[in-house]
């Protein structure tokens, strides 16, 4: 979340960069909620002081053996009034954190100013589409071939934005993931983690999730114990490892991986990429995290972009690097670049990675901290994120661009060690 200090001291100011994000804080509220809270707060103080003051008297008056009954009625009616202003202080200060809570992180300067995707600026290409000299079948009819794909016994199972993988592209599926993860923990520096795949809500409200977004997640409510969530990514569960926590300078930048399933109403969703893998209620996702000191988050988020490229470059699909603009950012970050990786039946780049630099922003939420060796204080980490990549758009994106006039798939290089030599699936 935002620091609660610039909402008091710059309000004007973050309501405007907000609404470059297309959010409109609502000032006069907090101005009224602010008030409020500083004449509590000064009615309470003075109450204190004079509480304080009424009880020596009562010692004073005591042992000159004066009534003291009255003054003791005086004492309890200020405790009352002081327990009655504590009261609507905490009221007034949950508002003001619920406000908080629902209020996006303020969009770095080098972020293009735009209202929508259509906004976004192009930052650079690598690789060119081939043409095909037979007509192209997209990822579904390639699946039908080989039966690989079926989203029909899926449905039966589960319902629609669901799929049941086979034989090769079942492994290639997996040959996907384990090259991902190889390539991250043996080239980038990342160290592979296993996390749960259900987290309670105080996790999910620490990257950003609850409460704005509770609608997006899978619920399940258990009698007389906290809800559980399925994690709609595993950013959820590795940035989380850092909750509460105080990091020695020595331990940053940490850089987090895992392999997890992720699982996504796809709440107002609905009619987008309803056939086929684009857009599942369940999929695999290979997350990257870093955490690290905030000087150095920006030049993080270029590495960790440069991560997500390099998959696709040791895959040859060829892919564009966007700038995302005020507009069309997630929640919780300060800038994002979006990967997007060419589709071929669908003639455009469709997006396969985020890569965001979050700021302090969850890091707040968290309390996830770092001990300044110039300072010897405790400060705010930076925490970022980024796919590295999406395992299912990742298989489309094989398929598509790897298919034969026949069908068949030709089985990238990098993979073929994976794929215990078989170079074609038919």
């Amino acid at each position: 979340m935002l620091d609660s200090k610039l909402l008091r001291g710059q309000l004007q100011e973050v309501a405007d960069r907000l609404a470059s994000r297309g959010f409109s804080l609502d000032v006069a509220r907090i101005e009224s909620l602010e008030e409020r809270r500083k004449a509590v707060q000064t009615r309470t103080e003075q109450l204190q002081a004079e509480r304080n003051a009424r009880s020596k008297s009562i010692g004073q008056a005591k042992a000159k053996g004066e009534d003291i009954a009255p003054l003791m009625a005086d004492v309890e009616r200020m405790a009352n009034e002081l327990a009655a202003g504590k009261a609507e202080l905490d009221e007034i200060q949950a508002e003001l954190d619920g406000i908080l809570l629902t209020i996006p992180n303020l969009p770095d300067a080098s972020v293009p100013v735009g209202a929508s995707e259509d906004d976004n600026v192009e930052v650079r290409r690598w690789g060119t589409p081939q043409t095909f000299d037979f007509e192209i079948k997209d990822h579904v009819a390639l699946g039908e071939v080989s039966g690989g794909l079926d989203f029909e016994a899926a449905a039966k199972l589960s319902g629609a934005r669901f799929a049941v993988l086979r034989g090769p592209i079942a492994r290639l599926h997996r040959a996907l993931a384990q090259f991902m993860i190889n390539l991250h923990t043996g080239e980038h520096g990342y160290e592979e983690h296993y996390t749960p795949y259900l987290v309670q809500a105080p996790a999910l409200q620490g990257t950003g999730q609850l409460p704005k977004f509770e609608e997006d997640l899978f619920k399940i409510t258990r009698e007389g114990e906290a809800d559980f969530y399925l994690i709609p990514t595993a950013e959820v569960s590795l940035t989380n490892l850092v909750a509460g926590e105080i990091l020695d300078a020595k331990q940053l930048p940490l850089k987090l991986v895992a392999h997890t399933p992720c699982f996504r109403s796809e709440a107002g969703a609905s009619g987008r990429d309803t056939r086929g893998m684009i857009r599942q209620h369940q999929f695999d996702k290979v997350e990257m995290v870093q955490v690290v000191e905030p000087s150095k988050s920006m030049q993080a988020l270029e590495g960790l972009t440069g991560n997500a490229e390099r998959v696709l470059q040791l895959l040859e699909l060829p892919y564009r690097v966007l700038a995302l603009c005020t507009g069309d950012m997630g929640f919780g970050a300060v800038k994002t670049y979006d990967l997007e990786v060419w589709v071929p039946s669908q003639d455009k780049y469709r997006e396969i990675s985020s890569c965001s630099n979050c700021g302090d922003f969850q890091a707040r939420r968290m309390q996830a901290r770092w001990r300044n060796p110039e300072t010897g204080k405790p400060e705010l980490v930076h925490t970022l994120n980024g796919s590295g990549l999406a395992v299912g758009r990742t298989l489309v994106a094989v398929l598509e661009n790897y298919q034969q006039a026949d069908g068949s798939i030709r089985v990238p290089e990098v993979l073929k060690p994976y794929m215990g030599g078989v170079e074609v699936i038919r």
